[in-house]
């Protein structure tokens, strides 16, 4: 028998349901960044190769995002940012989600295996065990430090973008990698700041609904103050020069001071003035992380004419 849909009378999926069901938005930051990963390597790969590898890394980023869907739908049907996803809304069913997930899991790591090397092979399909069964079935409804563990799920994909070049794990990619890690609890917890009463009713043991608001606060300064010293160092090996440097400065202190400006925030203010402080550090570290990483491209190319680098 064909497995009902979550809401009677929900429409037939069409191709963009399906697309969303990969969560094009996260896939395009692992683009992104696994596609720098792989331009800074010291190893080029032939254009069809490296195409090939970030095809790939992008079907592994979907397939994670479809078992994510599939396992969340009960909570995403929840919270007023999730219920419209494909899953809770009833336009794709959890079984369709779950296979597509394991299909394109499947196929991407293989497909990587045969494109570039075993090692970035086996990074993606830990990336997406980690993403999947780690954060997802386990830290995400158990523990106030899900997304602080969880993040490193989104910070391999630029070390699988430079293993994919050069077949190794080097300083460099560690860094890039570390450079996620760090970035991606206050980045989220600002995001929950705002979006607390979503959390609370899907019953996430976010740090907002475990801890409160004051205690997410100091956490989201305190790794905003721990990342910057990580972003300069990754600005001082080989992906850096002076360039990058000045750049992972002046964003850096300009981060650490949007984490400031939210820890000494005013509990009496406003909603409409907490969230407006909370949002526009939410934006910026979309740009920080953003521009961070296409420093590191723009310190590549001037090292390619002889201008940037140490």
């Amino acid at each position: 028998m064909a497995e009902t849909r979550i809401f009677d009378g929900a429409p037939e999926a069409g191709f963009g349901d399906y697309v969303q069901l990969l969560k094009p938005r996260v896939m395009s930051l692992v683009v992104f960044t696994a596609l720098v990963g792989l331009l800074v390597a010291p190893v080029r790969l032939h254009p069809v190769e490296a195409f090939a590898a970030i095809l790939f890394i992008a079907l592994g980023a979907g397939a994670a995002g479809a078992l994510n869907m599939w396992w969340d739908a009960d909570i995403d049907a929840m919270m007023k940012r999730t219920r419209g996803r494909p899953v809770p809304s009833g336009r794709v069913t959890g079984s369709e989600a779950l296979g597509v997930g394991m299909a394109l899991s499947g196929i991407s790591v293989v497909m990587l295996g045969l494109a570039t090397n075993l090692v970035a092979a086996g990074l993606l399909a830990f990336t997406i065990f980690f993403y999947a069964v780690v954060y997802s079935m386990g830290l995400k409804r158990i523990t106030p430090q899900n997304i602080v563990i969880g993040g490193a799920a989104g910070a391999f994909p630029p070390m699988i973008g430079w293993v994919a070049a050069t077949g190794s794990v080097s300083l460099e990619a560690v860094l890039m990698f570390a450079v996620i890690f760090m970035w991606t609890p206050p980045h989220f917890w600002a995001l929950a700041l705002f979006m607390k009463e979503d959390y609370h009713t899907a019953g996430v043991p976010m740090l907002t609904v475990t801890h409160g608001r004051r205690v997410t606060r100091v956490h989201v300064l305190v790794y905003a103050v721990l990342l910057a010293p990580v972003a300069i160092w990754a600005a001082a090996t080989s992906l850096g020069g002076p360039f990058t440097m000045a750049v992972s400065i002046g964003l850096s202190l300009w981060f650490v001071k949007g984490g400031f400006d939210i820890w000494r925030r005013d509990e009496t203010m406003a909603e409409a003035d907490k969230y407006a402080v909370e949002k526009a550090f939410f934006r910026f570290s979309l740009l920080y992380l953003f521009v961070i990483f296409a420093a590191y491209l723009v310190e590549a190319a001037l090292k390619l004419n002889g201008l940037g680098g140490w």
